[in-house]
């Protein structure tokens, strides 16, 4: 070997050495900031001035701001679909959320996320919420892929005590907050936000930077908490919004400001340890904000119909933003339809991981296409399909099916318009807002200029355009969804004004049939529609906790969970009449 060869290798190692650093991983870290119940319109880089949002919005305008990114229309399903990369009728995960004390969850057949990545050399955390089920132990974090867990299992807590309290049962309250499989009353007093801030900022410290991280952050805001004390936030974060008149809403916007400002911190954290040069940050919201009804927020997904738990764009059309300096081309809006089905084989494309031949996903690797700004291509997905509360939503490329609705059509509205003259006033100076952020700061300028801002935040805003020459109010394009199918064209009609059913019989009846096809494949639901008063916190010390180990039975003993399973149509139907 020559001289000249020999130190070019020597400048390579260095160089090599200086990137990585001695026994650095080179796959990417990837972290995962999931939001929950937050609405389209709650961030402003989808164009509301009301709810200023400058370091998510930095992270969206340095990356790729996920335009039309769809999710389930529910907790329980969103986050069973994020971590398997199968629909939740393919999982068995498509009915409703798992309440407190119901004895089911994430099949132990499934394989997660967590549990590839940790095969493939990562360090796999979960701070905060699962969700995914709890009744028996092996159903919890840790033993599904996840190295360590700090949060809770359950749908919402207290954002103080981090109790859960089931009003309507004769239980006692029950501290829902664990390190791992041991509870966390320690943390008592601190707001939840911050608690998960703090432990993820810990984890990234801490980190043994050997191997590639892995962490979802699984925030509990901007979820209610129990029902007697649903809507908290700091008093100094409510304070910064004097303008905006109800108290509720004020107060969800206290709630967002302070997810802002977590997203900044976790980000710096990144950036202090040396990490964030290879880091992957995905963030966005389970499901759409629910407005009203059931665990309503205040949230708004206004100008789109509907909210949570339905099935129209209000409930599964999730604001999400991805960055990483792995990224091709960053700075854009994205319209490519993605689904949270995609991110298990789109993340593990990203760093490299092989996913088992012998694992059948729903989901498609997103990764060349996001990260070369490709055009985007057409895409069939399915969002809901219950057949316990007899509701679907489907679509193919851009012609939406939607038969039958929920809670009787009470969500099938376009609900949370905002009050006028209720902007922030920093609004009128959004542009340098974000630029002076934290995570703008962190991320560098990278030629982000106040015109890229504007024009990107512009692409970002829908305005429902009307359609030349027809009036959504003539009764042809009435949808009533509970009465007969109705179809949309999103590309002309992103807000489902227009129904096309009259219009277009043979086009509606070809996306029957493609649903009818799609049904199918699925697999009965999974849900035990029941409560186990086993689970009570007073035979656990006071704590949420998995209450059986030694039987796949429910919790009377005498039923099994094939006859619930069997009774879940009728119970659905009865569920339906009575709201």
């Amino acid at each position: 070997m020559t001289s000249g060869k020999i130190l070019v290798l020597l400048v390579v190692s260095s160089i090599l050495s200086l990137a990585y650093g001695s026994g650095y991983s080179t796959k990417p870290n990837i972290v995962i900031i999931l939001i929950d119940d937050m609405g389209m319109n709650d961030v402003s880089f989808h164009g509301s001035n009301q709810i200023l949002t400058p370091n998510i919005d930095a992270l969206a305008y340095n990356g790729i701001l996920l335009n039309k990114h769809y999710v389930p229309n529910l907790c329980t399903p969103s986050r069973a679909t994020l971590l398997t990369g199968k629909y939740p009728i393919h999982t068995g995960m498509q009915h409703f959320v798992i309440i407190t004390d119901e004895p089911w969850g994430l099949p132990q057949r499934e394989r997660l996320m967590p549990e590839i990545f940790r095969d493939a050399g990562y360090s796999t955390h979960l701070v905060g919420k699962w969700h995914l089920g709890f009744w028996r132990k092996d159903l919890t974090p840790t033993m599904r892929g996840f190295d360590h867990h700090f949060g809770y299992y359950n749908g919402y807590i207290d954002y103080y005590d981090h109790q859960v309290r089931m009003l309507d049962r004769n239980y006692s309250a029950g501290l829902d907050f664990r390190r791992d499989l041991e509870p966390c009353p320690e943390a008592n007093g601190t707001y939840a936000t911050e608690a998960f801030t703090s432990e993820a900022k810990r984890i990234i410290e801490q980190h043994d930077k050997s191997k590639p991280l892995f962490m979802v952050l699984s925030h509990l805001a901007v979820h209610t908490g129990n029902e007697d004390s649903p809507m908290q936030a700091p008093e100094e974060e409510v304070a910064k919004f004097p303008h905006i008149r109800d108290p509720k809403r004020r107060t969800y916007a206290g709630m967002i400001s302070s997810l802002d400002k977590s997203v900044a911190q976790t980000i710096g954290a990144l950036k202090d340890n040396g990490m964030l040069n290879n880091s992957i940050i995905l963030l966005y919201s389970d499901n759409g904000a629910p407005t009203i009804g059931i665990h309503s927020n205040a949230g708004s997904n206004y100008p789109y119909r509907g909210q949570k738990e339905s099935p129209w764009e209000g409930g599964i059309r999730s604001a999400g933003a991805l960055w990483s300096p792995l990224l091709k081309e960053r700075g854009y809006v994205s319209n490519q339809a993605i689904h949270a089905v995609d991110w298990l084989p789109t993340l593990a494309g990203a760093a490299g991981v092989s996913l088992p031949q012998d694992l059948p996903l729903d989901g498609i690797n997103l990764w060349p296409m996001l990260s070369g700004n490709e055009e985007p291509k057409p895409r069939t997905m399915i969002h809901v399909l219950d057949e316990v509360f007899g509701y679907s939503s489907y679509m193919r490329d851009t012609l939406k099916y939607v038969n039958g609705s929920s809670f009787k059509g009470r969500y099938d509205q376009w609900l949370g318009e905002l009050e006028t003259n209720e902007d922030d006033p920093l609004g009128e100076s959004y542009e340098q807002h974000v630029l002076a952020s934290d995570v703008q700061s962190l991320l560098g300028n990278r030629g982000l200029t106040k015109d890229r801002i504007r024009q990107m935040r512009s692409e970002a805003t829908e305005t429902c355009p009307p359609i030349e020459g027809q009036n959504p109010l003539e009764s042809h394009f009435k949808c009533e969804p509970l009465k007969a199918p109705c179809f949309f064209d999103l590309a002309k009609d992103p807000c489902e004004r227009y129904n096309l059913a009259q219009m277009y019989p043979l086009q509606l009846q070809q996306l029957a049939d493609e649903l009818e096809q799609i049904r199918k494949t699925a697999i009965p639901s999974a849900r035990v529609p029941h409560s186990d008063s086993r689970a009570n916190p007073t035979f656990h010390n006071g704590n949420w906790e998995w209450w059986n180990n030694t039987d796949t039975q429910s919790g009377s003993g005498t039923f099994s969970i094939n006859l619930w399973l069997a009774m879940g149509s009728i119970i659905g139907l009865v569920y339906r009449n009575l709201l």
